[in-house]
């Protein structure tokens, strides 16, 4: 098995669309969020510990691992597939929907 995995990595365009799409080469020991950054392909981040949630994406397909416990996200947005892409390290090759739409539909705004 390989210890490289291709990450498609897919912006939500309007009306729910697939907008821009970029291809990374995560190497299994990296996060994804710093493989996407060896690539010069820039993702929101905040913390790089998974206790903030900014770098939220959510896997399509594929398989990942977080390197410790993403304390940003509750075990029912994990069960829905979204991941915390600072401590997330790719298993497989994978699809991703990733950007700050990603993030919104996770954390409720209350001044909406």
């Amino acid at each position: 098995m390989s210890d490289r995995h291709r990450i498609e990595l897919r912006w939500r365009g309007r009306n729910g669309r697939t907008g821009r799409t970029e291809i990374v080469r995560a190497e299994s020991d990296e996060s994804i969020l710093d493989a996407a950054e060896r690539a010069d392909v820039g993702l929101p981040f905040g913390c790089r510990t998974g206790a903030c949630a900014t770098c939220t994406g959510r896997l399509l397909t594929g398989k990942i691992e977080h390197l410790r416990p993403p304390r940003g996200l509750k075990n029912d947005s994990k069960e829905d597939g979204y991941v915390l892409l600072c401590i997330a390290r790719a298993k497989s090759d994978c699809e991703i929907e990733v950007g700050s739409d990603v993030q919104t539909d996770l954390v409720t705004n209350p001044w909406k």
